[in-house]
């Protein structure tokens, strides 16, 4: 490929990328949204985390592992525990880390 190519396709995946980011912001910046949408998209961030999570804590070796030998998802209830109780995103990485670091230690998993 000639760099013309090289430099319109980076040109045109950045223009793709960030065009319907921002066009929402600049259209929206003046204008202040009603309340239900508001509280409507403040779900969002949450429900797009559990959507990343979920195959993550639930698929091992591409088959369904619900059981008690998923470390992974044994440690998600405690953590998620923590993350309601306080709120505080670093206090829960730490209680998910020190769960599955002990186990694995404990347990030899």
């Amino acid at each position: 490929m000639d760099q013309k190519t090289i430099l319109l396709t980076i040109l045109g995946m950045a223009a793709v990328t960030y065009l319907p980011r921002l066009l929402p912001v600049w259209v929206l910046s003046s204008k202040s949204l009603p309340r239900p949408i508001v509280a409507w998209l403040r779900y969002v961030p949450v429900a797009v985390l559990a959507a990343m999570l979920f195959p993550a804590l639930t698929v091992q070796e591409n088959q369904l592992a619900l059981g008690p030998d998923n470390l992974f998802l044994l440690a998600a209830f405690p953590t998620l525990l923590t993350a309601w109780k306080t709120r505080s995103l670093f206090g829960s990485v730490i209680m998910g880390a020190v769960i599955v670091a002990g186990a694995r230690y404990l347990l030899a998993l």
